[in-house]
């Protein structure tokens, strides 16, 4: 996972792995957004798909993680929006919905493109 923040809060994600990647890398990433104390919306085109699983221990570093950090990811993460044309993988990524913020304390919202996601991040971002 890398994140692209130069459009911060608008912040785009792609969970493609480059071949070495560190996953302590990528919280601390995660961790030095949630340091600046700003909301913001995560952005994909690309959603985890069943290649990107993480071995057990990245599961339990990343959820151990996120436990320790759930109070700031509700409050400072708006929502993830992923962009999805495929009108049966938008059904699909709105019904993991429920698992994916008990999870991670924040929404999945899905976009049917990237100016609707862009307008979706906008509203929510004003919506404080």
């Amino acid at each position: 996972m890398t994140m692209k923040c130069d459009t911060f809060p608008f912040v785009w994600m792609t969970f493609t792995e480059e071949p070495g990647h560190d996953h302590e890398d990528e919280l601390a990433d995660f961790e030095e957004l949630l340091g600046r104390g700003t909301r913001f919306v995560l952005l994909t085109e690309d959603a985890p798909t069943k290649e990107h699983e993480h071995t057990h221990d990245e599961r339990k570093r990343m959820a151990l993680w996120m436990k320790k950090h759930k109070g700031s990811l509700r409050h400072l993460v708006a929502a993830m929006i992923v962009v999805e044309q495929k009108p049966l993988k938008r059904v699909a990524i709105k019904s993991f919905g429920p698992a994916f913020q008990a999870f991670w304390g924040y929404p999945i919202v899905v976009a049917s493109g990237r100016e609707e996601a862009l307008a979706v991040a906008s509203d929510l971002l004003s919506d404080r």
